[in-house]
């Protein structure tokens, strides 16, 4: 016990399971002087720093409060309805983009009268999928079924 008692009481950082955060105690006065020292602050080793702060969290996890006040590795939690709308919106943004650059040469072919039929019948399957992609209805994240992409 005397162990972790001094590595404790000289530790380089404060924990605080308030804010999740570490805060090195060597810069106390500017926090203080700031008013965002935690009230809560816990010392811990360099140890317990080094695992929580610098290296990367296990496979799942990220870095929350435990129930003794300390860093522990919880759950991630799953996303939100609002960040798969989110994440929905912006894969839908990607396949537009990917779509209007396949469209873009096809049409310019077809407007000089000089594209071939496998380009006009590109351009067709190209154009259903734009307009199938604009269809979506992407209030139903994450159940939403995408278009296939033409060949």
């Amino acid at each position: 016990m005397s162990n972790y008692y001094s590595a404790v009481t000289s530790s380089l950082y404060v924990y605080s399971p308030l804010t999740n955060g570490f805060y090195p105690r060597a810069l106390r006065d500017v926090y203080d002087d700031a008013g965002s020292w935690p009230d809560d602050g816990i010392a811990v080793s360099d140890v317990v720093y080094r695992e929580y702060q610098t290296l990367p969290p296990p496979e799942g996890k990220m870095r929350v409060a435990g129930a003794d006040g300390l860093p522990a590795w919880g759950d991630i939690p799953p996303p939100t309805v609002e960040e798969r709308k989110a994440e929905a919106v912006t894969a839908l943004s990607v396949l537009m983009a990917k779509a209007n650059a396949a469209i873009a040469p096809l049409q310019d072919a077809v407007d000089i009268d000089d594209a071939t039929e496998a380009e006009r019948a590109s351009l067709t399957a190209w154009k259903k999928y734009r307009v199938a992609l604009n269809r979506l209805d992407l209030s139903a994240a994450p159940d939403i079924t995408w278009p296939e992409i033409p060949a």
